[in-house]
């Protein structure tokens, strides 16, 4: 038995069928849901795990951003 992650509600999934990546759709609160790791189980709402995609690619440009300073103020 495993919890939704947005409003903790028990959802009865077959966990031995479930791999990393599947998508789940919660009973109770409707919430597009991932496999997020199958050992130990763990759901993950869709939105944050493009939150996270979206923090990475921040993260590059930032790094790019501060490369760019550097260079100008060796010059």
């Amino acid at each position: 038995m495993v919890n939704c992650p947005l409003c903790d509600a028990a959802m009865d999934v077959d966990e031995e069928e479930l791999d990393e990546g599947d998508a789940l759709i919660c009973e109770e609160c409707g919430a597009s849901l991932t496999v997020s790791s199958v050992s130990p189980l763990e759901l993950a709402h869709e939105a944050d795990e493009d939150l996270e995609d979206e923090e990475e690619f921040d993260d590059d440009f930032d790094e790019d951003e501060d490369e760019e300073e550097e260079e100008d103020e060796e010059e």
